[in-house]
């Protein structure tokens, strides 16, 4: 039986996800918005490769943070849809994380850019999309690939988290590790 996507859990889980995106946000402010912007906290648009709870979570946290952090209104509503779009494409590419990681690069980097260039009056087009991409690249590769590493390298904490490790290798029943043949002793 399939557990409830809306449990008491999922939703705590997307909420944490939320408060840390925004958190990270608003911590990093000078460099997280505008036309040349490291996002700090957009090292988490990985996390659906891991979490399908981070989905909701990234979308309401990058809606709470351009709320917060005087973004035009503009990119609240394309910002916020940006992230939610690159959330669900990560989700979709989990089985391969550099084409996974592709996703938030590609969608900020043509969205947002295009709402920086129709938003602010000395933006011009192809470097406002060069530069978000460029700064998104840097975060979620460096960043965002050295997390999901080091997640999956802590079994606890995606159990913690209720995460059956689907995104990892499968073992096979019998061995312990996974090839079907009973260990000798």
């Amino acid at each position: 039986m399939k557990k409830p996507f809306f449990s008491a859990r999922n939703l705590t889980l997307a909420a944490i996800i939320a408060a840390l995106y925004t958190a990270i946000t608003l911590l990093f402010a000078p460099i997280s918005y505008g036309p040349v912007q490291f996002r700090v906290s957009e090292a988490l648009t990985l996390l659906p490769v891991l979490l399908p709870q981070a989905i909701p979570g990234l979308a309401v946290g990058c809606l709470i943070a351009n709320l917060l952090g005087s973004a035009t209104p503009w990119d609240v509503v394309f910002g916020t849809l940006a992230t939610l779009l690159a959330a669900l494409l990560t989700r979709r590419f989990k089985k391969n994380l550099w084409l996974a990681a592709a996703a938030p690069v590609v969608c900020n980097a043509v969205i947002v850019g295009l709402v920086l260039h129709f938003t602010l009056a000395d933006a011009l087009l192809i470097p406002t999309i060069v530069s978000v991409g460029l700064g998104e690249a840097v975060v979620v590769y460096a960043l965002g690939v050295s997390m999901i590493f080091a997640l999956r390298r802590a079994p606890r904490v995606l159990t913690l988290a209720g995460v059956d490790d689907e995104t990892g290798p499968k073992k096979a029943a019998g061995g312990p590790d996974g090839s079907g043949a009973r260990s000798r002793k």
